[in-house]
């Protein structure tokens, strides 16, 4: 039977759809990848008017107070004299329901904060798990489908959803924290937040350093139970977006310590993990969390809409001091979360008080457009360069340059047991026996819904990050141990075909027999 060819809009057959284009295996994307652009660009139009992504959410105004002098690592001005205060605005979210889903389902939580600085806005978009699903950009408009509704029946379909997991070896560390209590936090003050990529930081000499980002909760940590989550949502969909509010109007200001783990910028080249994987994490053994400052939120909006609704946080938004890594999911997002504003908000949505920069002012020669909400530029020129006294790049501000090395092609993921070790660390030697046992029968609660086939197939993911962690799964959802066993011997090609719909079809024709 001929297999349909995977094609562009343009009807162009596509010959790899799992891996970006970069240069080298660990990136950075290459702007030539057509395919990438055409495909992020098409996913952020596919919602009307809400976010595609964390669309439900909640946010407050504070600030942010340097505790440590990092000049010696970063000439990024918020954080280079102790005691100064930046202020910031802060949104959480859900990431993958709708903006009338419930704030206790089990989901990823966003974490993005903007601090207002003096040499512009910097935007932190993260989020309150330290790693993702997956690690190449083009998996991300599929990825979201599947955790979206079934086409045809319009709800939530477990098939859609493990399907992609157990064809996605490299989702089994973000998996295991999402099904441990960790994926429903109690509220939007008990949880930590991330920067979860890789980020560089330089100094004023150009020194360069790799960095993750760790928000801590001042709170402490607070999780539902799958029970109690269920019960909250019927109860109170919205109760962590209230208990926000409610929190700092009763002047109970929730704050987080924020640290970072710094890497020597040579280091990267020798590490146990790649640091430009989203899916992995640097323990804390080899790189301590250095405090750097303490987040507070002390004001609630005024006005939803205006303020958090309309509020456009972009990765891309750095000031200097800070600059990306080649981490091929960052480099994307340096794209699409501009792209997805123009779609949302229009082309001059930064001009809208949430998102201007409050300690300086923007001088640019971006003019006209729908909602132009300021003098557009008065008769000064509208273009660069000019002798007319219009603003001027300033070379000063350059970022060091970045060593780049590797051809520009489509580098395939190498699955290998890298990929397991972290989830089989976390399950085994960080997590509770109360933390497993919620971790399995949350699985088990969610996964009987997927075809056993399926089953099978992510029952093997979890035994080779843990055997122990794979046979409580096969168990509860009453499956034939030893065959999870030889299924996680086998290679994951291997693994595919024998848990494919044809095989299962084969297989029952042969036992009709």
């Amino acid at each position: 039977m001929d297999k349909k060819k995977l094609t562009t809009a343009a009807g162009a057959v596509i010959d790899d759809d799992q891996n970006t284009l970069t240069a080298g295996p660990h990136g950075p994307a290459l702007m030539q990848d057509a395919q990438l652009l055409e495909k992020l660009s098409h996913f952020n139009r596919e919602r009307i008017p809400e976010r595609v992504v964390h669309a439900k959410g909640a946010g407050a105004y504070g600030f942010f107070e340097c505790k440590a002098d990092m000049s010696k690592y970063t000439r990024a001005g918020f954080l280079s004299k102790v005691g100064k205060k930046t202020d910031t605005l802060v949104r959480f979210s859900t990431v993958g329901g709708e903006k009338g889903s419930a704030d206790a389902a089990r989901d990823p939580r966003g974490f993005a904060v903007r601090f207002y600085t003096e040499e512009g806005n910097y935007d932190l978009v993260g989020n309150n798990t330290p790693v993702f699903f997956i690690r190449d950009p083009l998996k991300f408009p599929d990825f979201i489908h599947t955790q979206k509704r079934d086409p045809a029946t319009n709800a939530p379909n477990p098939d859609m959803f493990w399907d992609f997991l157990s064809l996605t070896p490299e989702s089994i560390h973000q998996v295991t924290i999402l099904f441990s209590d960790r994926g429903t936090p109690s509220d939007y003050r008990h949880m930590n937040g991330f920067g979860s990529h890789t980020f560089m930081w330089y100094n004023a000499r150009n020194d360069r350093f790799w960095v993750q980002y760790h928000l801590k909760t001042a709170q402490g940590i607070s999780n539902l139970t799958r029970e109690e989550a269920c019960r909250i949502a019927g109860k109170d969909p919205d109760h962590a977006t209230r208990d926000l509010h409610a929190a700092i109007e009763r002047g109970d200001y929730p704050a987080w310590t924020v640290c970072a783990q710094i890497m020597p910028y040579e280091k990267a080249r020798t590490y146990r993990w790649d640091i430009f994987d989203i899916t992995k994490v640097w323990p804390h053994g080899d790189y301590p969390l250095v405090e750097i400052g303490r987040l507070v939120l002390n004001r609630n909006p005024k006005n939803y809409f205006a303020e958090i609704e309309q509020s456009a946080f972009c990765p891309g938004n750095m000031v200097p001091g800070i600059a990306p890594s080649p981490d091929k999911m960052l480099q994307a997002r340096l794209i699409s979360y501009h792209d997805a504003h123009l779609y949302r908000l229009g082309a001059n949505h930064q001009l809208l008080p949430v998102n201007a920069p409050k300690a300086c002012a923007a001088k640019n020669y971006q003019r006209d457009g729908a909602m132009r909400l300021d003098d557009n530029g008065g008769g000064a020129p509208n273009y660069w360069p000019n002798s007319m006294g219009g603003p001027q790049p300033d070379a000063t501000a350059a970022q060091p340059p970045l060593d780049l090395d590797g051809k520009g092609m489509r580098h395939p993921q190498r699955l290998s047991d890298d990929d397991f070790i972290q989830a089989g660390e976390l399950y085994r030697r960080v997590m509770s026996h109360i933390d497993r046992d919620h971790l399995i029968g949350n699985i088990a609660a969610h996964l009987c819904g997927a075809q056993k086939r399926i089953q099978l197939r992510q029952a093997a993911l979890f035994y080779k990050a843990d055997p122990d962690y794979g046979r409580r799964v096969a168990a509860g959802l009453g499956l034939d141990a030893r065959q999870v066993e030889r299924l996680a011997a086998m290679s994951q090609e291997d693994r595919i075909r024998a848990t494919s719909a044809e095989a299962q079809l084969e297989s029952l024709i042969a036992g009709a027999r």
